[in-house]
């Protein structure tokens, strides 16, 4: 599948790995719509050339129906990829000094980071199926974003690994699904990526964590996982997978 002359919407694309995305799609020759929340949007500044930013819920219906929108509203670039990045991922134990885990974080980490992507893809979706396909029946691809953490879910990760790990789930259930319309659908599930999510935590603990990673020892970069995005689109032959990002590295319990 071509990128130059398509458009792709991805979601969480003012920073990190979407911003990463976004800016590799781009530079490909594709229009991009980049869905994120109003304050990141003002935080991130000016865009990269050609991507537009639309301020919007990955949970809400209209938000991500707006954005969908906005990427089919080129005729001579119809809209053949989407990528989720959009999610959150808050540390909670489920016992702890502090009580039993609140079940409102929980219910929250798996409303944006599964029910969230479901809402991207399902919408993301029905739009493309719209489109006429390639001489091979193609139309076009949609990328998720899990984590390692839904194979080897850390201590505090309960509520995060579980969404992931839906996220891995939904994956082949998806492919099946949409096979019939011409539409892959695979995974990445990424190990640990220098975000400013991570830098946040201080550059100590950004040592501490490239020192686990076997090879290459250092942590991930967002556009490597822009890279590989742009690797899956290529590869007409890849769907329903999950490929996990991770230099090998399988996490400890902490």
């Amino acid at each position: 599948m071509r990128i130059d002359g398509t458009t792709a919407l991805v979601t969480g694309a003012a920073s990190g790995l979407g911003l990463a995305t976004a800016t590799a799609l781009a530079a490909a020759g594709g229009h991009v719509v980049g869905l994120d929340l109003a304050a990141a949007i003002e935080r991130a500044g000016d865009p990269p050339a050609g991507v537009a930013l639309v301020a919007g819920d990955v949970t809400d219906e209209e938000d991500v129906a707006r954005a969908v929108a906005a990427a089919t509203a080129h005729d001579d670039a119809p809209l053949r990829l989407a990528v989720t990045c959009a999610g959150i991922a808050p540390a909670r134990r489920i016992l702890s000094s502090r009580g039993a885990h609140d079940l409102e974080t929980f219910r929250r980490t798996v409303e944006i980071n599964l029910v969230g992507t479901f809402n991207v893809l399902r919408l993301s979706a029905e739009a493309i199926a719209q489109t006429e396909p390639d001489a091979a029946g193609q139309r076009g691809l949609v990328v998720t974003t899990a984590s390692v953490a839904a194979y080897e879910g850390q201590i505090g990760q309960a509520a995060y690994a579980a969404s992931k790990g839906g996220v891995v789930s939904l994956t082949i259930a998806a492919a099946r699904d949409l096979a019939r319309s011409g539409i892959r659908v695979n995974t990445i599930a990424p190990g640990i990526v220098d975000t400013p999510m991570l830098s946040s935590l201080g550059p100590e603990v950004g040592r501490s964590l490239a020192e686990s990673v076997p090879f290459p020892h250092r942590l991930a970069r967002p556009e490597e996982f822009a890279q590989l995005v742009l690797m899956l689109a290529a590869h007409d032959y890849l769907n329903g997978e999950t490929i996990r990002m991770d230099g090998a590295l399988r996490m400890a319990p902490q």
